[in-house]
């Protein structure tokens, strides 16, 4: 069907995490063994696996409709699309994903302005490469397909451009992180063509609007709670909120009911505030989505 919006998903270390985001947002996607079409229980989509560095040229092509990569990788490919907005799901969602150079310790290079006349190793090359022009910086910048960190070790290369966390993988190789240039995360993109289609625009701005709803609830919870009137005032000192918490009557006029939303990371010290505060029945409810 020409109305059937064609979404690609990140094949590799992305796959089972947006599946499992998408299964928040309320789509079931069920992935099928050496096949590279899920199925999903929406019959405005069909889903392909896609390399995320692929990802941005079938998209700008039409190939697909819309897909999920990182930003780096819309960036070296310098894809036209329209990048719909930002899903930040890595697996610690406190640190982003970034590129860094990287040389080792005993390495001379202090400054990326020392790679002049240097060989560069990275999978991120049209990007490096124009980045250290912007610079006016010469060096040579090859492609490498993994195992990056060790062209650096066995003297293959002077450097490295590599994607990490938390640095500890290059650490352990020996290296030094002499400076970061892209921090990215996972976007939306979408075909310019095909924005201009109110089903399919339509379409994607749902996934955009429930995948965010998704992610904005993950850091988030509800707090369900009692509370005497006499003590209604020093309970609501302490609660945080979207806007302000909810206060409603209970059938006994000297009681109230309280809701709020607030960050998960702040419960475990929240909760004998309020109990102290003379709060009741507190109670702690996962969200799935908040819009």
């Amino acid at each position: 069907m020409a109305d059937v919006l064609k979404l690609g998903l990140p094949k590799g270390s992305l796959e089972a995490a947006t599946i499992d985001l998408f299964a928040q947002a309320g789509w079931t996607i069920t992935a099928r063994s050496r096949n590279y079409f899920p199925s999903i229980d929406d019959p405005a989509i069909s889903c392909a696996l896609v390399r995320s560095q692929e990802m941005g040229p079938y998209v700008a092509g039409g190939t697909l409709d819309a897909g999920l990569t990182g930003i780096d990788w819309v960036m070296e490919t310098e894809a036209d699309v329209e990048v719909m907005r930002p899903l930040i799901y890595s697996k610690s969602s406190d640190r982003q994903a970034r590129w860094v150079l990287v040389v080792k310790n005993d390495s001379p290079i202090r400054r990326i302005e020392d790679l002049g006349g240097k060989v560069v190793a990275t999978e991120l090359v049209e990007f490096t490469r124009r980045h250290l022009k912007t610079r006016g910086i010469d060096a040579r910048v090859e492609f490498s397909w993994g195992a990056t960190e060790a062209k650096v070790v066995e003297g293959l290369a002077d450097a490295a451009v590599e994607i990490t966390e938390t640095g500890s993988t290059i650490r352990a190789h020996g290296l030094r992180i002499v400076c970061d240039l892209l921090h990215t995360h996972t976007v939306l993109i979408a075909n310019k063509e095909s924005l201009r289609d109110p089903v399919k625009k339509a379409k994607i701005d749902q996934i955009a609007l429930m995948l965010g709803a998704a992610l904005e609830a993950r850091g988030k919870v509800l707090l369900k709670l009692d509370v005497r009137r006499g003590d209604l005032e020093r309970v609501l000192e302490h609660l945080p909120s979207l806007r302000a918490p909810t206060v409603s009557h209970l059938s006994d006029p000297e009681w109230y009911a309280v809701e709020t939303v607030t960050d998960r990371d702040a419960v475990r010290d929240l909760i004998p505030q309020l109990k102290a505060a003379g709060a009741e029945g507190i109670l702690e409810v996962d969200i799935r989505k908040l819009v």
